[in-house]
């Protein structure tokens, strides 16, 4: 990520839209993770630079008229359609913005340090999903959205598919053995547990873990195909970065298929599991994402006997 305002340019740039941004009342209050923030309720054109509160956020039918250049989940590419391109993640078009005159701009993970330049430009949020309890944060964005766009039916609704999908899951990798996160990256692997980034997989279904405690076994380095060996996984869930971020070069089936991975139990049983990997790489947090990494999973472990 970058720093809020690269250049003087740039930030001259806000400073001039400070006397045309758009004024509101307050009339709403959600929770937010930078704490409570008083909203006008059900804006109407809102501009979202967050792929994981975008997600969330399409479901409930809100469609926003300001999106991120790159979408990259299938699934929202529809968005770009109609919305204005305001930017990248990490590098948003203040002037585009402004000339949207949202009524909120909705940031969060990668774009979340634009939070105080956005702020300048018209009502801001941050809603990053991240760290401890991903699911529960995700369930909590779910209902703030629901409430602020006058969507709680839908929401409520929304929430009681989730938890019947997280239910099925569960019931579905029960007693089908143990799994290794490993994340490629070209060449490179890193192992993830249950105290890790996708640590909501190994919690919200109650997958056990192939080894205990991985991020402390590993300091968050790059692990080796012997280490994979030795943990000898019933199963490995693999997230190829490469392919989340659309970049060439080495696959994660590449770089898996060699005479070490040979050697474990899960590409002896055929239980290597590929996953959307942009789903849980990039949107990760968003109940719609959340729900296709789930239904892979399912999908997966109901061919195992």
């Amino acid at each position: 990520m970058f720093n809020c305002i690269r250049n003087a340019g740039a930030a001259s740039l806000i400073l001039g839209m400070l006397a045309t941004a758009p004024a509101h009342s307050a009339d709403i209050e959600i929770k937010t993770p930078r704490g409570m923030a008083e909203l006008p309720s059900t804006p109407a054109k809102i501009a979202v630079m967050d792929i994981t509160a975008l997600d969330t956020i399409d479901l409930l039918g809100v469609k926003p008229v300001g999106v991120p250049e790159r979408l990259y989940v299938d699934y929202l590419k529809d968005l770009g359609d109609d919305a204005q391109k305001t930017g990248s993640l990490f590098q948003p078009d203040f002037e585009a913005i402004h000339a949207l005159q949202p009524d909120l701009v909705v940031v969060g993970g990668r774009s979340s340090k634009q939070y105080d330049a956005m702020t300048k430009i018209a009502p801001t949020i941050d809603m990053t999903v991240w760290g401890e309890d991903i699911i529960g944060q995700a369930k909590a964005r779910l209902a703030a959205y629901g409430a602020l766009f006058g969507k709680e039916k839908d929401a409520k609704t929304h929430l009681a598919a989730f938890e019947a999908k997280i239910a099925e899951a569960k019931n579905t990798v029960k007693d089908k053995g143990n799994a290794l996160i490993i994340l490629t990256n070209g060449p490179k692997i890193s192992a993830y547990g249950a105290s890790g980034r996708f640590s909501w997989l190994h919690e919200a279904i109650e997958l056990p873990e192939a080894i205990k405690n991985v991020e402390e076994a590993t300091h968050g380095e790059a692990v080796s195909f012997e280490f994979i060996r030795e943990a000898n996984p019933d199963w490995l869930i693999v997230i190829d970065r490469s392919a989340a971020v659309g970049n060439k070069g080495v696959t994660a089936k590449e770089t898996l298929n060699n005479a070490l991975i040979h050697d474990t139990k899960a590409w002896e049983s055929n239980q290597i599991v590929y996953l959307d990997a942009a789903n849980i790489y990039i949107a990760s947090g968003g109940i719609q994402s959340m729900t296709n990494t789930l239904d892979e999973i399912i999908t997966a472990f109901g061919k195992a006997q």
